[in-house]
């Protein structure tokens, strides 16, 4: 009986045991904040901070790429690059800083020193007979303006696209929400929850991902002409970045990510601006 009553106590042991390794960890907030807890992220939608930028510097986060940033602060990718001296297929490290407005450039100015008081004057190469000596020209004589080069015409806002074949509707369903910058940046196509999402155009992914805030399951398309493509809230994303996708390729399934209801959202930005899809895409 001993021995019974031995094993039945390592028994109760071993159960408990098994019971305490099933318990969840305690969430601790490791951002310094005393007596702060985080909250459990919701599942595939990782938590992200706001994108903002102090002084005109944003510091990279999570799933971040030179596309996404430029998006989100409404500039032209490659001026973005320029500004931060990369190519704009750079991999970005989290933690990297990016800069998001132009850096400031000091105009350096040539300045030939005149001694206070003297007067300047201007003496022509002596002529074949003989020296000549030329006046002094008076301080009211000025040389004359150089001609003013006949400037390129500039280029009509929301000029058509340069793409060798048109845009394609992303989706079949109606749009619920039109054009209405800043408050939204594109259109939003309803629909239900796993219908197919088209590539509006060649190109090449640029972005796959969920760090842009807003926009949930987001895919990012270059093409010609320096336009991109946005197509945001999809539930599943069918590509990869680095991809080239075809005019009319399903590229993800529709969804509602970061939305309250099933949707695309739809931009077509051109150099960072935002332009009215409606405009560009064929009459339904």
């Amino acid at each position: 009986m001993k021995i019974a009553g031995r094993n039945f106590a390592v028994l109760l042991l071993v159960a408990l045991g098994a019971c305490s390794s099933q318990k969840p960890a305690p969430v601790v907030d490791r951002s310094g904040a005393p007596g702060s807890a985080r909250p459990p992220a919701v599942a595939g939608k990782p938590a992200t901070a706001p994108r903002e930028a102090k002084e005109g510097v944003y510091t990279v986060q999570r799933g971040d790429t030179l596309y996404s940033i430029a998006m989100a602060f409404g500039v032209d990718v490659r001026e973005l690059a320029r500004w931060n001296g990369l190519p704009d297929g750079s991999v970005l490290r989290v933690g990297q800083t990016v800069r998001v407005t132009p850096p400031s450039e000091a105009t350096v100015a040539t300045v030939t020193p005149v001694t206070p008081g003297g007067s300047t004057e201007v003496r022509p190469l002596p002529a074949p007979g003989g020296p000549v000596a030329a006046a002094p020209l008076s301080p009211s004589t000025t040389a004359p303006a150089p001609t003013k080069p006949e400037s390129a015409p500039a280029a009509k806002p929301d000029a058509a696209p340069s793409l060798s074949t048109p845009w394609l509707w992303p989706t079949a369903g109606k749009v619920i929400d039109g054009f209405d910058a800043p408050r939204n940046k594109g259109i939003d196509i309803g629909g239900n929850e796993g219908e197919p999402v088209l590539a509006a155009a060649d190109g090449e992914v640029v972005h796959v991902g969920s760090a842009l805030r807003g926009y949930g399951n987001l895919v990012i398309i270059r093409h010609p002409g320096d336009y991109v493509t946005a197509y945001g809230h999809n539930r599943k994303i069918l590509v990869s970045q680095g991809q080239q996708v075809r005019r009319g390729q399903q590229i993800a399934e529709l969804g509602r990510t970061d939305s309250d209801r099933p949707k695309l959202h739809f931009e077509i930005r051109h150099q960072g601006k935002p332009l009215d899809p409606v405009k560009y895409l064929p009459p339904r």
